[in-house]
């Protein structure tokens, strides 16, 4: 199996992963926030969504510098961010499709103006920086979930709020 058809298959799963804590979030809960130094439930669901988007953002270009190439998404509902996910998963794949095999080695930096923060191939790039930024900022936002008492769905198997079936 090549690169690009693994990293597809990863793509489309944790799409449909945060599509799943995307439609437990309520609208009137999104300025909500568990302690003061954290992000509220909004900001959050809005980062892990920019973040699926940076495969087609961030990971083309050899350089990703957040000085000149970030904006932070901002959203005023849970719809606005379905329909970013859905709109960004086909722009990722599109991307996804146009990068050669042996461009997967091809060195990938991010940085933030002269300060780099990391350097190291576009595939471990999208695993490191991207995918398991994903899934560590999703897991906090299934914590906001149980805090306020809303069910979490599974995302590997069934969650505390599902029945195993046997």
């Amino acid at each position: 199996m090549s690169i690009k058809k693994s990293y597809l298959i990863e793509l489309d799963h944790e799409t449909k992963n945060t599509k799943r804590i995307l439609d437990r979030i309520p609208d009137d809960k999104l300025d909500w926030r568990p302690h003061e130094k954290s992000m509220s439930l909004g900001e959050l669901a809005a980062h892990v969504v920019e973040l699926h988007n940076w495969v087609h953002k961030a990971i083309p270009k050899d350089v990703f510098d957040f000085k000149v190439d970030y904006k932070p998404l901002k959203v005023s509902s849970v719809e606005e961010l379905k329909t970013i996910l859905t709109l960004g998963l086909e722009e990722n794949k599109a991307t996804l499709a146009d990068i050669a095999e042996l461009d997967w080695f091809n060195e990938w930096v991010l940085k933030a103006g002269d300060h780099e923060i990391a350097r190291l191939p576009r595939a471990g790039a999208i695993r490191f920086i991207v995918n398991n930024h994903i899934v560590h900022h999703r897991g906090q936002l299934t914590v906001y979930l149980r805090l306020l008492d809303i069910a979490v769905p599974g995302l590997y198997g069934p969650s505390a709020d599902e029945a195993m079936s046997s």
